[in-house]
């Protein structure tokens, strides 16, 4: 069985869950349960179920280490959310019931701290990420750099300014002085993949981690001016869990070796 995380979609300013969750215990991972259980600070065995809101760049990293941390922990059961960071902070502000909040960027993050979602001592960087082009394999309208995203007649889609990857769009412009005239905003990089994959836009700014995982659907374009909005992934338990032990654990397994060689080989690069 295949796990299918839940999606979180903003339509007309107003973010809709999913209401899709199955959960797999079958998976490819190579983790031993016997010898890699987490214990908890007592010493039993970890055990219940925590949900994990994670920005959508996080989608298939995540979703794999989901799958790791169960067969090391057999008593437990990841669920997972993904969408826009900051559709994510919305949710969680309003009540969602999430145990674990992992962000694409510091400043969303912030938010959950300065409401005491989240304690101020409590989110760990695991992971950064800078964006690229993605551009369909046969690149239809020519883009060979950054420039090229605001020339007339060149089909760009971004992020939207609230969301990590649309406010790394900003920084780029603002170094460079280049303005895009996108002719769509989305909210969350996963929705601007997705309009690049289906031919609707000639280009698209997302992550590199983004291109990695599309395979042959789409290539990407590096830019040096990517430098200029590095993006830090903070990951931490929220405040009042109704699970802690294991909410603590899983921010640790991310943490840790299985988490960051996770990350790394899917091209994040280490915080």
């Amino acid at each position: 069985m295949r796990r299918t995380p839940t999606i979180v979609v903003a339509l007309a300013g107003t973010v809709a869950l999913a209401t899709s969750l199955a959960l797999a215990g079958c998976s490819g991972a190579t983790v031993d349960p016997a010898t890699s259980a987490t214990p908890t600070a007592s010493g039993s065995a970890l055990d219940g179920s925590i949900t994990v809101y994670a920005a959508a760049s996080l989608t298939t990293t995540f979703t794999e280490l989901a799958d790791e941390f169960e067969r090391a922990n057999p008593g437990t059961t990841v669920e997972l959310t993904f969408a826009g960071s900051s559709d994510l902070v919305t949710q969680i502000t309003e009540g969602a019931p999430a145990e674990v909040f992992a962000s694409a960027d510091e400043k969303n993050m912030a938010k959950l701290t300065d409401a005491g979602l989240v304690e101020s001592s409590a989110p760990e960087d695991f992971a950064t990420n800078v964006l690229t082009i993605a551009v369909p394999p046969s690149n239809p309208a020519g883009v060979t750099d950054f420039a090229d995203l605001a020339k007339p007649g060149v089909k760009t889609v971004i992020c939207a300014a609230q969301v990590p990857c649309g406010a790394a769009t900003v920084t780029v412009e603002q170094a460079t002085g280049v303005t895009i005239s996108p002719v769509s905003e989305e909210s969350s990089v996963t929705d601007v993949l997705g309009k690049v994959t289906s031919g609707e836009a000639d280009a698209g700014l997302v992550y590199v981690t983004d291109v990695e995982a599309a395979g042959d659907g789409v290539e990407g374009i590096d830019f040096a001016e990517a430098d200029q909005a590095v993006n830090t992934y903070p990951i931490a338990p929220v405040a009042d869990t109704a699970n802690p032990a294991v909410a603590e654990a899983f921010v640790a397994f991310v943490t840790g070796e299985v988490g960051q060689r996770v990350l790394q080989d899917a091209g994040f690069g280490t915080p």
